[in-house]
C-alpha cells in the first residue's frame, strides 16, 4: 500500500475510534439498546431471538422452578442463567445501537442544516411569489440572490455564481455553479449562495431532497439487509433450528440414560451451540460499513452497493480527473541545437514568471526540481528594468524582456514566427510529442530557439501502486477516455491499468459494462454527466459526483460529496473490508463453539458416564461452574468484539487464497484457543461462589 494511503487510513481509523467510543455515543446507546429488546424487533434476528426466548423461560423457572416438570434446578442457578442470557441479548442490541449512534450524530448535524427556507418562485406571468421551501415542487423555478440559502435541490438554468457547500461537504471553499455544464450545474438545498444570483429549476419534491436522503441513510432508518446478510442470516437460522432440535431430543435420551436434564441447562447448551457471536454483531457490521463510506464523504444509497463494491471484478475509470490530473503539466525539457537541458530549463523558468496558468506554474516547478533558480534569488525578477510579458490568446506566448532581450515560450508556430525561421529538429520533436497526445511549447532567447517543453496530462502520484494492489486482489482495471489510441496507450502504460478503451462514447461504456456482466462479473464506474447516466444505471456500483447533473446522481447508487472520482478506489477497499470483517467474525464465532462443547457436554453427563471426564480438558471445577463459565464467556465475547466489528478488520490487498489462509490462521485458530483460556479463567473466578447452587 502506498505510504500516503497508509497514513490516510491510519488517520481515518483514529478519527473513527475517537468518535465511536465517545460518551456522546456510548451513553445514549444504552437506552436504545434496551428499546431494541422489544420482541417485535428481535424477531428479525433469529439467533438472538432464541436467546431472548430462553431468557424468558429461565425467568419463569426462577419464579417457579417446577413449572415445566422433570428435573429441577435451584432458583439461584436459574436466576444466574437468566441474568447471563439477558446480558447476552443486551450486548447484541448495544452493538447495533452504538453502530447506529454514529449515524444519529451525523443526522443530528444535518437536521440542523435542514430548515424551512424562504424562496421566491417564478410564476408563469413572470411575477415572483414568496413561498417556503416546503411549498416548492419539482419543476418550479426559483430566484436566489447572495447570501441567501438555496431552498431546494435543483439545476442552474441561468446565472454564474459561487456556492458555499460546507453544510453538505464540510469544505468551506465556494464552488462555481453555472448552467449547461455536467459538473457545475447542480445545486443542493441548504447550501448558501456566496456571490451574484442564480435561477434554479427545482429537481426534487420536499422529503425527497439530497439532505433528506442523507439524513435517512446515515441514521439507518432505511437500511435494508444486503443479499449476503440475508443469506448469512438464513444460514444462522438453519443452524439455530438444527441445534434446537438436537437439544429438545436430548432431553428424553438423557432421561432414559438416567441423567435427567433441567430446562435451564438445556437452554444454556442451546445458547452455547448456536453462533451467537456473529448473530449479535451481524447488523452492527453492516451499519458500520455504510458509516465508513459516509465518513469518506460518500453517500451510499444502500448497504447493497457497499457490499457489492467488495465483490467488484472490473473497475471502469475515466482518464481525466481520475487517473490523471486533467491539466497539462510540464514533464520534460527537450533541448535542441546543441543547447543543454539546464539552459533550456532556465529560459523556460524565466519565460513562465508571467504565466499564471497551471501549465506555466508546472514549468517553473519542473525547472526548480532540476535545481534551477531565478538569477539573483527570489526577488531578482522584481527589478523595474524587467518587463513581464503575459500570455494572450492572440500571441499564444508569454515571457520576459530583460536588458533588451526577449525570453519567450509558446506554441511552436508562434515562436517560429517570432524568430523568423523554422527548425526541422524542433518540428521533429513537436510532432513526436503531438503523436503521443502531449503538447509541445517552444522556448527561445532572442532569435535562438533552445528547445521544447513537453506538456502532458500527468498521471496522479501513486496510481500505479494502487492498480498493482487491485491486480493482486484479482480486480481488472479499464481506463476509458476520449483520447486517440496512441495517447490512451501511453497514459495506460504509465498508470499501469490492465486495459483501455480509446475514443470512447457513452454507448461504448454501456456495451463494455454489459459485456463484463454477461461474463458473470461485477462492474464499478464513476460519472458526472447526463450522458453518463445510462452507464451508471447499468453498473453494479456507480459513484456519481455531487457536482454532476441530477440525472447522474439519480442513476448512481453512490454520490461523492467531494466530487473526487478517485474515491471509487477507496469505496472498493471499504467494501472489501466489510466482507472480510463479516467473514472473520463468522469464522471466530463458529470456531469458539468448539471450546464450549468441551465445557458443557462433560458437565451434563459426567455423573452417569465417568468416562466423559476425559473431555474435561480444562479441568473445570464443577458441572454448574462449567456451564455458567461457558455462558459468561459466550456473553462477554460480544462486547469484546464490538470495536473490531465497528472499526473493521484491517484489509491488506492480496489474493483470495491468502486472505482465506490468514482468516483461518487468526480467527479460526484464535477462535478455538481463546475460549479455552477465557472459560478456564472465568471458572477460577466463579467456582467459589456457585459451589452451593
Amino acid at each position: 500500500m502506498p505510504e500516503s494511503t497508509a497514513h490516510e487510513e491510519a488517520a481515518a481509523q483514529r478519527r473513527i475510534r475517537s468518535t465511536t467510543f465517545s460518551p456522546d455515543i456510548l451513553v445514549p446507546a444504552l437506552g436504545h439498546a434496551v428499546q431494541k429488546l422489544d420482541p417485535r424487533q428481535m424477531a428479525r434476528n433469529p439467533v438472538m431471538f432464541v436467546v431472548e426466548i430462553g431468557a424468558a423461560l429461565t425467568l419463569l423457572l426462577t419464579i417457579e422452578p417446577t413449572v415445566f416438570g422433570g428435573a429441577v434446578a435451584s432458583r439461584g442457578y436459574n436466576l444466574l442463567v437468566t441474568v447471563i442470557l439477558v446480558l447476552t441479548v443486551l450486548f447484541a442490541t448495544y452493538a447495533e445501537a452504538v453502530a447506529e449512534g454514529r449515524g444519529r450524530a451525523q443526522a443530528a448535524s444535518l437536521r440542523r442544516t435542514k430548515k424551512e427556507t424562504p424562496a421566491r418562485r417564478l410564476c408563469e406571468d413572470g411575477a415572483l411569489e414568496a413561498v417556503t421551501s416546503s411549498q416548492l415542487r419539482k419543476g418550479d423555478i426559483v430566484i436566489v440572490n447572495a447570501p441567501e440559502i438555496i431552498p431546494g435541490d435543483g439545476d442552474v438554468v441561468e446565472g454564474v455564481a459561487y456556492v458555499n457547500e460546507a453544510a453538505v461537504t464540510g469544505e468551506s471553499a465556494p464552488v462555481l455553479k453555472e448552467p449547461g455544464t455536467d459538473n457545475r450545474s447542480s445545486v443542493t438545498g441548504g447550501t448558501q449562495l456566496a456571490t451574484d444570483h442564480l435561477r434554479v429549476r427545482i429537481s426534487a419534491n420536499p422529503g425527497e431532497t439530497f439532505l433528506d436522503r442523507m439524513i435517512a441513510l446515515v441514521e439507518g432508518a432505511r437500511r435494508q439487509k444486503t443479499p449476503n446478510e440475508i443469506a448469512l442470516t438464513a444460514l444462522l437460522a438453519v443452524f439455530t433450528i438444527i441445534f434446537l432440535i438436537v437439544c429438545v431430543t436430548l432431553v428424553p435420551f438423557a432421561s432414559y440414560l438416567g441423567a435427567p436434564l433441567d430446562v435451564a441447562t438445556v437452554i444454556a447448551l442451546l445458547v452455547c451451540l448456536i453462533p451467537t457471536t456473529i448473530g449479535a454483531l451481524l447488523s452492527a457490521i453492516g451499519i458500520a460499513g455504510m458509516d465508513r463510506v459516509t465518513r469518506f464523504n460518500v453517500l451510499s444509497m444502500s448497504g447493497r452497493s457497499v457490499e457489492a463494491a467488495g465483490d467488484i471484478n472490473t473497475l471502469l475509470l475515466d482518464k481525466t480527473g481520475t487517473i490523471t490530473f486533467g491539466n497539462r503539466l510540464a514533464s520534460r525539457f527537450i533541448p535542441i541545437g546543441g543547447h543543454t537541458e539546464r539552459e533550456l530549463a532556465e529560459a523556460a523558468l524565466l519565460s513562465s514568471l508571467a504565466d499564471d496558468t497551471v501549465e506555466g506554474k508546472s514549468i517553473v516547478a519542473l525547472a526548480q526540481q532540476l535545481g534551477v533558480r531565478a538569477p539573483g534569488g527570489p526577488g531578482a525578477m522584481a527589478k523595474t528594468s524587467e518587463e513581464l510579458i503575459p500570455f494572450t490568446a492572440e500571441t499564444r506566448m508569454s515571457g520576459i524582456r530583460r536588458d533588451g532581450t526577449q525570453i519567450m515560450k509558446g506554441a511552436v508556430d508562434a515562436i517560429e514566427t517570432l524568430v523568423g525561421r523554422q527548425s526541422a529538429e524542433l518540428r521533429k520533436h513537436a510532432d513526436e510529442i503531438g503523436a503521443e497526445g502531449g503538447t509541445p511549447l517552444a522556448v527561445a532567447i532572442g532569435p535562438e530557439i533552445l528547445g521544447v517543453v513537453y506538456l502532458k496530462d500527468t498521471v496522479k502520484p501513486g496510481m500505479r501502486a494502487r492498480f498493482d494492489e487491485f491486480r493482486r486482489m484479482g480486480i481488472r482495471t479499464v481506463m476509458v477516455t476520449g483520447d486517440n489510441p496512441l495517447t490512451a496507450r501511453t497514459i495506460a502504460r504509465e498508470a499501469g491499468v490492465d486495459d483501455f478503451v480509446a475514443q470512447a462514447k457513452p454507448e461504448d461504456k454501456i456495451r463494455l459494462i454489459k459485456q463484463e456482466q454477461e461474463g458473470g462479473k461485477l462492474v464499478a464506474m464513476t460519472g458526472d454527466g447526463t450522458n453518463d447516466a445510462p452507464a451508471l444505471a447499468q453498473a453494479d456500483v456507480a459513484l456519481a459526483m455531487n457536482s454532476g447533473t441530477s440525472a447522474a446522481k439519480e442513476a448512481a447508487n453512490m454520490v461523492d460529496l467531494d466530487s473526487d472520482p478517485t474515491k471509487l478506489l477507496d469505496v472498493v477497499m471499504i467494501g472489501k473490508q466489510l466482507l472480510i470483517t463479516r467473514g472473520a467474525i463468522t469464522t471466530f464465532s463458529i470456531a469458539n463453539d468448539v471450546a464450549k462443547y468441551f465445557a458443557i457436554i462433560p458437565a451434563m453427563f459426567v455423573a452417569v458416564f465417568a468416562e466423559l471426564s476425559a473431555l474435561n480438558v480444562m479441568q473445570l471445577a464443577t458441572p454448574r461452574s462449567a456451564i455458567l463459565s461457558a455462558l459468561i464467556f459466550n456473553a462477554l465475547i460480544i462486547p469484546a468484539l464490538i470495536p473490531l466489528a465497528l472499526r473493521g478488520v484491517r484489509y491488506r490487498p492480496t489474493s483470495a487464497d491468502a486472505l482465506l489462509l490468514r482468516n483461518i490462521s487468526i480467527y479460526g485458530v484464535g477462535g478455538v484457543i481463546a475460549p479455552f483460556i477465557g472459560i478456564k479463567a472465568i471458572d477460577l473466578l466463579v467456582a467459589p461462589f456457585v459451589g452451593g447452587i
